[in-house]
């Protein structure tokens, strides 16, 4: 299981993983069977013995909380996400500039938030389906497109912050994907019966609500991340140096 350790003193981070103990395998160009060389190791135990004497601390990942503007699959990458001791918040920054480098952890100095950019439809996707489950007795390509148009235009007005996410798979961090909520269901129906007449409204009625919580009807929001520069209250770091002369002058006054 992995852990997130912070030395308090530092400011350092660490993940523990069960692979810290894996000895590395070094190879040479010799044609020979045993041509490696193991090298054990234990990357915990290092970290350790670096900050012996120093206060560690466990953090816990917020969930949900992990961001990155380029896909998982993407091997070099910076990606952020935050963790709390249960008291403060931190953002951490997970990147590697090399595919030949191990991933380092990094506590930043600056908060962020997310901003929707862009609340798109599954266009390709309700065209496919569409036309896969409607063979027998297909739609027009003109109702299907006055399809997409009018979801298009819902999905363009839509307030995605009363819409409830789904834990729908993406490829890029930076997509999320949501349901519509029933202003938005409600108001694409009542506008279907402009498209579909008789047993093909009815139809399209069976298409939506099967596919609206779960399904390609599922709107798909872009995010960017924006930083927040983080300060340091300066009441409080004047408060030690004036302590501090206090002190002093009460020792002044006892000697």
């Amino acid at each position: 299981m992995n852990q997130i350790i912070r030395c308090i003193n530092c400011d350092e981070i660490y993940l523990k993983t069960p692979f810290d103990q894996w000895p590395e395998y070094e190879t040479h160009p010799s044609p020979s069977p045993d041509n490696f060389r193991i090298h054990e190791r234990d990357d915990f135990q290092d970290f350790l013995n670096h900050h012996r004497g120093h206060r560690l601390e466990d953090l816990k990942i917020l969930e949900d909380s992990f961001i990155s503007e380029k896909p998982y699959s993407e091997p070099i990458k910076a990606s952020y996400f935050k963790a709390t001791n249960g008291k403060e918040r931190f953002v951490i920054k997970k990147f590697r500039k090399g595919i030949d480098e191990p991933l380092k952890y990094q506590l930043i100095a600056r908060d962020y938030s997310l901003k929707c950019t862009a609340i798109e439809i599954q266009s390709k996707e309700i065209k496919k389906q569409l036309e896969m489950e409607f063979k027998s007795r297909p739609f027009s390509q003109t109702q299907i497109a006055a399809l997409l148009k009018l979801y298009q235009h819902i999905a363009e007005n839509i307030d995605i912050k009363k819409l409830e996410r789904t834990p729908e798979e993406s490829h890029n961090p930076s997509e999320v994907y949501y349901k519509m909520d029933d202003t938005s269901l409600v108001y694409l129906l009542r506008n279907c019966h402009n498209i579909f007449k008789g047993k093909e409204y009815l139809d399209i009625e069976e298409f939506i609500h099967r596919h609206k919580d779960d399904g390609v009807l599922l709107l798909k929001a872009t995010y960017k991340i924006q930083f927040i520069e983080k300060y340091k209250s300066k009441k409080k770091a004047d408060s030690v140096p004036i302590a501090l002369e206090r002190k002093k002058a009460v020792e002044n006054r006892e000697a």
